[in-house]
């Protein structure tokens, strides 16, 4: 089998709170190419939990290793129900593996999870939790057009309080979607502290991508080759800007994929 064609950079940093008082970062991001199949992962430890940085860094190592063997196994698997019971299936085997690791203390690792697959024939998305994904797809008059896939339900639909790996029937709450698109060549990862950054609120409170933002973000890693020195550092510094931080004063991430030109 070939090799996944994308080219895939991020990162995550501490928030204004977080340097202010010496705290580590509570997000986390990981990403894994295996054969034709790339697997993107975002996670958003709670701020209340103690420990809940290594729970972040837990989860999206665990996803990335789970969700690898499991899409590879099932690469030609043909697009709808067949994808959305892998990615739920390997949900499961996630939370039983953090559960198994952090034990008794489970609840102290809190996090949220925001997974991408990227196979050859469809893109699958997992999400429990506030995390969110930006596709670039397709364009309108030379202008590329960006699309937010739908984010996970709340705990319930009088609360907008945020679940995570650990809580309780957790998988209830998780969201899976399955995308058949071959004009995707741009998808973008994140934790809610980009949120106001990245996204913008329609009349009817549904979000939309903020594409200034997005065409920024996927345009800075659209060149060839592999990802240089200085679009790492220029990636940091967006992350840590006063206008970022002005936004949301919370720990970022952004991990970004872009399609690598065919030769």
């Amino acid at each position: 089998m070939g090799r996944a064609d994308w080219r895939i950079h991020g990162m995550s940093v501490e928030g204004y709170r977080h340097r202010r008082d010496g705290l580590p970062c509570q997000d986390a991001c990981a990403h894994v190419t295996e054969g034709p199949v790339a697997v993107l992962a975002v996670a958003d430890g709670a701020g209340s939990r103690p420990r809940s940085d290594e729970g972040s860094r837990l989860a999206v190592k665990l996803a990335a290793e789970h969700l690898v063997r499991r899409a590879g196994e099932a690469v030609h698997s043909p697009p709808g129900k067949a994808v959305h019971d892998l990615l739920a299936d390997a949900f499961h085997e996630i939370t039983m593996a953090f559960l198994d690791t952090t034990g008794a203390a489970a609840a102290d690792f809190a996090t949220t999870l925001t997974v991408v697959v990227l196979a050859p024939d469809w893109l699958g998305h997992l999400t429990v939790g506030d995390g969110f994904v930006v596709l670039r797809a397709g364009a309108e008059d030379g202008e590329p057009q960006f699309h937010v896939l739908p984010q996970a339900a709340d705990a319930s639909e009088y609360s907008n309080e945020t679940v995570f790996l650990t809580s309780p029937d957790a998988a209830r709450w998780m969201r899976t979607d399955c995308v058949c698109d071959p004009g995707i060549d741009g998808v973008l990862l994140s934790t809610d502290g980009l949120a106001q950054a990245a996204l913008s609120r329609t009349g009817g409170g549904t979000p939309a991508p903020n594409a200034s933002f997005a065409d920024a973000v996927f345009r800075s890693l659209d060149g060839p080759g592999p990802v240089s020195d200085s679009a790492h550092d220029n990636l940091a510094a967006l992350l840590r800007s006063d206008r970022l931080t002005a936004l949301n004063a919370d720990d970022k991430t952004l991990l970004r994929a872009v399609r690598k030109a065919r030769p």
